[in-house]
């Protein structure tokens, strides 16, 4: 929709929105209001790629309030070592989970699902508006995580809880930037720090990526140093991935089933080769189009496939968008994400534990943002 549309139609219409931590709503608004939105947007200044080596980062949009989108149903969001370490993991004991039939083939030996529940805290250090992992300094945050696993602990006695941080180190972005990719990469030395961090709780770490108008093929090998780590993992977000064109947070992006079987492989490959663990790929889904073609993901015993309901609002909602588009579109283990903030613009309180283990399938990825 151009500026001048924007200005000129006299109906009412929706307009992303930057709100605090970091989200993006769409709220509705009449034409004059439009005009103001339209040129505060317009005008707001942006984080260059030059900002990497500062460790800069840029507000990104995340998440779209689902009381507020055309489709109600849907709930949204948004020491540098790094020498391959050789896991032998014996057999786990059978747990709840692990006794149920998912897609796709037997795990391999040191493989975490479905032996385990993953408790994961998501966002960037950089930044205290992209979630809970830089909301807090270092130790609050993790003396806030140990909470969390005692409390998933506890609602399932039966399944072990993994403790990860799920760290976005390629940020979408409302500006092009200098290479025109509308996304702004993370240092080394953010990553390093994260990967420090982890250790204190013997947490796993995912790497996300928010591509904008770069591909998963560009910004999947910088990072193959830090995937070849045994306790490293990945997290790809359609949301933000541009393909069509577009700036990230104006519209939803998409992931094709095969951008999906290309990360699988990369990481497959990474296994093989580093005589690593299985990887785990974390795809955020909250809407029918950010994954096409589901069907033809290619599911690879090196790599376990979580597709994660990576949506805010009320109870009721978060649970019919887990049933449209993680239940009835299964792929191989599934995700569900909790927002400290978002959910309580929606309801007076978080879904518990046990109202989340009552969904089917039981999700063993569990996000904080």
């Amino acid at each position: 929709m151009t500026l001048r549309r924007l200005l000129t139609d006299n109906a009412l219409f929706r307009l992303p929105v930057l709100k605090h931590q970091n989200t993006l709503h769409l709220k509705t608004y009449t034409s004059k209001a439009a005009a103001v939105l339209c040129i505060l947007l317009l005008t707001g200044a942006c984080t260059q790629e030059k900002e990497i080596k500062s460790g800069a980062v840029a507000t990104t949009p995340k998440e779209i309030s689902v009381a507020d989108t055309a489709a109600p149903v849907a709930a949204v969001p948004t020491d540098t070592a790094t020498t391959p370490v050789t896991l032998v993991a014996e057999k786990p004991e059978p747990t709840a989970a692990s006794t149920v039939d998912y897609p796709g083939p037997q795990p391999l030996p040191g493989a975490i699902l479905p032996g385990k529940r993953i408790v994961a805290f998501y966002g960037n250090p950089l930044s205290k508006r992209m979630g809970i992992l830089g909301e807090l300094p270092p130790e609050q945050m993790l003396a806030k995580l140990d909470e969390e696993v005692a409390v998933w602990e506890k609602a399932d006695s039966l399944t072990p809880v993994q403790p990860a941080l799920h760290v976005i180190v390629v940020t979408a972005q409302g500006q092009p930037g200098r290479g025109s990719k509308y996304r702004l990469r993370m240092s080394d030395k953010m990553i390093d720090g994260v990967l420090e961090t982890a250790k204190k709780r013997d947490a796993i770490v995912f790497l996300d990526l928010q591509v904008g108008q770069s591909t998963l093929q560009e910004e999947l090998p910088p990072l193959a140093k830090y995937l070849k780590l045994p306790q490293v993992h990945l997290g790809i977000d359609p949301e933000f991935s541009m393909k069509n064109g577009g700036v990230p947070g104006r519209k939803i992006g998409t992931y094709d089933a095969a951008d999906i079987n290309y990360a699988t492989q990369f990481l497959a490959d990474l296994v093989n080769e580093n005589n690593l663990p299985p990887k785990l790929l974390i795809v955020h889904r909250f809407t029918q189009r950010m994954v096409t073609n589901y069907q033809d993901i290619k599911l690879r015993p090196e790599v376990q496939v979580v597709m994660h309901m990576d949506g805010w609002g009320h109870h009721t909602l978060k649970r019919d968008t887990y049933r449209r588009y993680i239940q009835k579109e299964p792929v191989q283990f599934t995700g569900f994400k909790l927002f400290y903030k978002n959910d309580l613009k929606k309801s007076n309180r978080l879904m518990t534990p046990e109202e989340i283990l009552a969904l089917n399938p039981k999700p063993l990825y569990i996000q904080y943002q």
